[in-house]
């Protein structure tokens, strides 16, 4: 049995859908069609149910789960113990990062740093949900903690920079939204996650301005603001280096988490991963300032933080 038809079939087993397993996997979902059903007949056996609404487990599908699950465990060990000894400054370099904003502060020094050494091959994602860097998902995860929280006790954590939100307007709307205004009608942009948004206004300095929408995303809630759809309370490494967003006057600037880069304890030795974790960490500490709420662009309100 082939290791790789294990891995197609575990992920449409996890996903329900072939697009969404080749998608994971990197692979068209023709490739993961085709390779479940040389598969199923290898084992002369039928492992899904095939209908308009995706892929079931059959009852042979189900009893496979546990084998494939532990050949998986063991391929992934023998995968990071094998990896972990390479001396090489060359080979393949998975970087998962929590947003983009976070990503393009990297890439002008990961650029230099490829330059230096051609034979290193990068991949960068910009994903906030949990890669499991046991099963090389990723091989180097930068990430965002909740102020107090720690990365899992399995994983090799450095905490970087603080990261510090403030309150911002758009320039160009300024004159119907800014809440110390005389003739404004302002309203905060809302996050999806009301509950908690709510929380923070409460605590702001416009607990009184209405709560408005639900936008899923920091890309999706700094698009509205620069339209001028309302105020909102952005990271301030995001917000400082945007020339069409200014501070409020009050623009509450506070400390709501803290910037993380992860990595799998079998890799510690890899040339190849500590030289690339090494230019992360360099390239986003250098910009802490900005992560800190300290380098506010010009004509906007300073109350820059001072880090714990």
């Amino acid at each position: 049995m082939d290791w790789n038809d294990v891995r197609y079939f575990l992920a449409l087993a996890r996903l329900g859908s072939v697009r969404a397993a080749g998608s994971s996997l990197g692979v068209s979902h023709s490739t993961v069609a085709r390779r479940v059903e040389a598969l199923e007949v290898q084992l002369a056996a039928r492992l899904f149910d095939r209908s308009r609404d995706g892929y079931t487990l059959t009852l042979a599908g189900e009893q496979m789960i546990p084998g494939a699950e532990r050949v998986e465990r063991e391929m992934s060990a023998l995968e990071l113990e094998v990896a972990g000894q390479d001396d090489r400054l060359a080979g393949p370099v998975k970087l998962t990062c929590c947003d983009q904003y976070v990503s393009q502060m990297m890439v002008q020094e990961l650029t230099v740093f490829c330059g230096a050494y051609p034979g290193i091959e990068l991949g960068i994602t910009t994903d906030s949900r949990t890669f499991d860097l046991s099963k090389r998902e990723a091989d180097i995860a930068v990430r965002t903690l909740a102020v107090g929280a720690t990365p899992p006790e399995h994983l090799l954590g450095r905490k970087l920079v603080g990261v510090y939100t403030a309150n911002y307007v758009a320039t160009a709307h300024a004159h119907r939204l800014d809440p110390e205004g005389t003739d404004t009608n302002p309203r905060w942009v809302a996050f999806e996650e009301r509950k908690y948004f709510e929380a923070f206004v409460a605590e702001s300095s416009y607990p009184k301005v209405p709560v408005w929408g639900a936008f899923s995303s920091l890309a999706l809630i700094l698009q509205a603001t620069r339209a001028g759809l309302g105020i909102a309370m952005l990271p301030c490494y995001v917000a400082d280096r945007d020339p069409s967003l200014r501070r409020l006057e009050k623009s509450d600037v506070q400390h709501v988490a803290n910037l993380w880069i992860l990595s799998h304890p079998d890799l510690r030795e890899n040339t190849r991963f500590r030289a690339t974790r090494d230019c992360v960490i360099q390239a986003l500490c250098r910009q802490k300032a900005l992560f800190l709420g300290q380098e506010p662009h010009s004509g906007t309100t300073s109350e820059a933080a001072t880090e714990e």
